[in-house]
């Protein structure tokens, strides 16, 4: 055991923290693996016929869920596209690693920001 080992500073813990919150729900869970396994932009009403959920629902995770910028919505017209942000793919698995004590890998500065 590593007796000198720091805690995360408090804003990368924050930060950290309002991911795994954001992921705290099934229902959120499942839309963020759908979009990530489509790989191609989906309407609002695709979303909810795919978990099976009512729309005013799937819409409240589709917000908490771009908040945290694990989706990014494209407005096409008078329909919402969601889609996943590819930069967070890789910020999200850093982020658990550092939670759980393991060295930070390398991640490009660009990519780390875009989660921001």
């Amino acid at each position: 055991m590593n007796i000198d080992a720091q805690p995360l500073d408090r804003p990368t813990a924050a930060e950290f923290a309002s991911w795994f919150k954001a992921l705290a729900d099934p229902t959120r869970v499942q839309i963020v693996s759908l979009l990530a396994r489509r790989g191609t932009p989906m309407k609002v009403g695709e979303i909810v016929a795919a978990v099976d959920v009512g729309q005013s629902t799937v819409s409240a995770h589709l917000k908490t869920l771009a908040e945290v910028r694990f989706l990014l919505a494209e407005h096409r017209g008078t329909a919402a596209y969601y889609r996943i942000n590819q930069a967070c793919v890789s910020c999200f698995p850093t982020a658990a690693d550092l939670v759980m004590g393991k060295p930070a890998p390398e991640v490009p500065t660009a990519a780390s920001s875009a989660c921001a």
